[in-house]
Formats: structure tokens, C-alpha cells, sequence
């Protein structure tokens, strides 16, 4: 795996093998952070299911000033705290073990400017998360990868993209 753009573009990341992780892939990564690009400097990122810490690092790479992984597999995060080693970027993150969806739910509305997930597909922690923003926002965008077939909630306010079995569906926090 490697981080595909930015200060760190090209330089490779470690993603344990068989441990239940599944890193985005970088097609997806490469089309949620070139929509995300203008945004991201110098943003507060939130990384909800960090696992590796493969989309908060893309982030940081492309201008993000800092980025809070919320995991809770210990392999994963220590393959996650050797990446923000291997990167340098220790004084740029903050690494909390824990369930993600407890995390956002004991967050003040607006703690960060963008917040990304990567939630195990088929368990309805997309939807869950996506309903949590859309009545309490919690970052001022929220971005959720999942399984296309997996259902969303059905508000005109939220935008999905699709590439191929996977789907990034956005929330926006009303200004």
C-alpha cells in the first residue's frame, strides 16, 4: 500500500495481511481525496475506522493539519502508529483506541472539518453514522465508504458516488 499524492506521494505504508483489515483501495482513495483536495489544507480531519491509517495519512500528505484515527483492533493500530512513524508524522496525529461510533457520538457538533469512515461493510455502521450526522454534525462534511448495495439513509442531503461494489456517500453540515 502506498500514499498516492501529496508531501508523501509514492512513499509506502504497511497494511497487516489477514488480520480482517480492508484497506481502501487506491483507486477509491485516489477519488475521495481529489474531491476532498481544495478542503484539506490545513483541516482538522476525524479518521473513524482508521484501521492502518491509510485515508487520514492521505489527508495529512495532501495539507490536512491534523488527524485524530479512532481504531480499536490492536493489530491494527499498531500497524497504524509504524505508519505515522515511518511518515514522520507523529506530531500531526493523535491515535485513540476505541469504538468509532461511541467516539462521534461524544463529540461536541462541529469538533472537526471533515470526517472520514471506513466501517466494516454489511454491519449498518455506515447508516448508523450518517444518521448520527445528519441530526447531530459532529465535522462539517462526513464521508462514508460502503458496500453499494449496503442502504443509506434516503435524505436529499446526502450525495453517494459510486466505484464499482463500493460507494462514498456524503453528508454536509448546513452552514
Amino acid at each position: 500500500m502506498r500514499i498516492i499524492s501529496g508531501i508523501w506521494g509514492g512513499r509506502r505504508i504497511e497494511a497487516p495481511k489477514g488480520s480482517g483489515i480492508r484497506p481502501t483501495t487506491d483507486r477509491v482513495r485516489e477519488a475521495w481525496m481529489s474531491a476532498l483536495q481544495t478542503r484539506l489544507p490545513g483541516a482538522t480531519v476525524l479518521d473513524l475506522f482508521a484501521g492502518t491509517g491509510a485515508l487520514g495519512l492521505e489527508a495529512l500528505s495532501r495539507g490536512a493539519a491534523h488527524v485524530v484515527f479512532v481504531e480499536r483492533s490492536t493489530v491494527a493500530i499498531r500497524a497504524l502508529r509504524r505508519n505515522v512513524a515511518i511518515l514522520g508524522a507523529d506530531s500531526d496525529v493523535e491515535v485513540v483506541r476505541g469504538d468509532a461510533v461511541s467516539y462521534s457520538q461524544a463529540l461536541e457538533e462541529g469538533s472537526f472539518d471533515i470526517a472520514l469512515a471506513d466501517p466494516p461493510y454489511g454491519a449498518g455502521l455506515a447508516s448508523d453514522l450518517l444518521d448520527r450526522h445528519l441530526e447531530f454534525p459532529f465535522a462539517r462534511e462526513l464521508w462514508v465508504e460502503h458496500r453499494w448495495s449496503e442502504p443509506v439513509p434516503a435524505f436529499p442531503s446526502l450525495r453517494t458516488r459510486r466505484y464499482g461494489d463500493t460507494a462514498l456517500t456524503t453528508s454536509i453540515a448546513c452552514e
